[in-house]
């Protein structure tokens, strides 16, 4: 549902030159179904061997827009295709199609061919033309210079952080863009036909760290230059195994515990350490401590007496949403899912869209929404006995 350039070399034996990447928040790395085709996880965006941008041209009314053939996924304009992001990635991938909240076209982002590549990101739909199409209910008004602009029925929001994406970043205000890139306050409501004010200090200019909610998806943007300083998987990879490598044990059974590898981030295994999410104490499975029949996750730690969610941990493996290298020492409140401590303080204070006019934090590697007083919590590991 956009139009950058996709993965292809602008030369026979050269190095394609690399935009950025849109990565999908909510899915960890990978789809439940498999990254297949245009529906993935993640898109890079790499130059064109020829341009390919939407220049403003002849404005047509159309009485009856059924008459039009608005562009789908299978029409050659769109590159990528994003589907609604389900609450912990449980989702039935052919569901999503028929029930999906995004514009079949949401939005393009067009970059600039000469460095520094500069993305923009504007709000677009189009008809198996190439024209750029809104529906009969779509917010549209004629600009001061003449030219007609609009908004999507369900709008595309974009958030720029302060500070850029680093150890020092905070969240930014939401915005919604319009099919010309215009930036505008949100409307009452994402279906509102009343458009925001305008905001002409700030622009579509995307941001390494910019977030992009299409009304069922949230994208975030990193650029080639915000990559090139971020974790990589070896990276995680080799914090998996330094932490395996100290023994972590459960205090109370004794037996070790181990992260599960990457590739096996959705099934429980044996050793797989699990934590008390109200204080952060870090055990074995078992199967005691339940306060209630009614509650079922609602557990007494052992060491402590504190009682909240017992769940098992699993490592975040989508390099691009850590904002440093540090190790992997708390956990997203309530699905239990781990990365470094700035990286889940970052996430723990942006308010993401949810539904027409709600917001609220949710954890990037699965989407579910956080709880608890701070969103996420310090891990207290065990060391060896031995």
């Amino acid at each position: 549902m956009f139009s950058p350039g996709p993965e292809e070399h602008c030369a026979p034996n050269k190095e394609p030159v690399k935009y950025g990447e849109l990565v999908v928040l909510g899915y960890n790395g990978a789809l439940p179904n498999g990254d297949r085709g245009r529906r993935k996880s993640r898109f890079a965006l790499y130059k064109r061997p020829k341009a390919n941008g939407v220049k403003p041209s002849t404005v047509h009314v159309i009485s009856t827009p059924q008459a039009s053939k608005v562009g789908r996924s299978t029409e050659s304009p769109i590159d990528f295709v994003v589907t609604d992001t389900i609450s912990g990635s449980q989702n039935n991938d052919e569901a999503q199609i028929t029930q999906s909240t995004i514009s079949r076209f949401a939005c393009r982002i067009v970059c600039d061919r000469n460095e520094p590549y500069t993305a923009r990101i504007f709000a677009a739909g189009f008809d198996s033309s190439k024209n750029i199409f809104l529906g009969e209910k779509a917010a549209k008004w004629k600009n001061p210079d003449g030219h007609m602009d609009g908004l999507t029925t369900n709008g595309v929001l974009v958030m720029h952080p302060r500070g850029g994406f680093t150890e020092e970043s905070q969240p930014g205000v939401w915005r919604e863009i319009s099919v010309c890139g215009d930036v505008y306050t949100l409307r009452e409501t994402r279906s509102a036909q009343q458009r925001g004010k305008l905001v002409e200090t700030e622009t579509n200019v995307l941001q390494d760290g910019s977030l992009i909610d299409l009304c069922g998806a949230t994208l975030l943007w990193r650029t080639a230059d915000g990559l090139f300083h971020t974790p990589t998987q070896k990276h995680i990879e080799a914090l998996r195994q330094e932490i395996n490598a100290a023994r972590p044990q459960c205090p109370v059974g004794l037996n070790t515990l181990a992260f599960p590898s990457i590739n096996r981030k959705e099934v429980v295994e044996e050793k797989q350490p699990w934590a008390y999410l109200s204080c952060g104490h870090v055990h074995g499975y078992h199967n005691w401590g339940h306060r209630s029949d009614t509650e079922a996750n609602e557990r007494e730690c052992p060491m402590c007496r504190t009682v909240g969610p017992y769940v098992p941990l699993w490592l975040g493996c989508e390099a691009g949403f850590y904002v440093d290298a540090g190790p992997p020492t708390h956990a997203f409140t309530p699905c239990g899912h781990v990365c470094s401590e700035k990286s889940a303080k970052y996430w723990s204070q942006i308010p993401l869209p949810h539904g027409t006019h709600a917001f609220h934090a949710a954890c990037p590697f699965c989407a579910t929404q956080l709880l608890g007083e701070q969103n996420c919590i310090k891990l207290i590991f065990q060391g060896p006995v031995d």
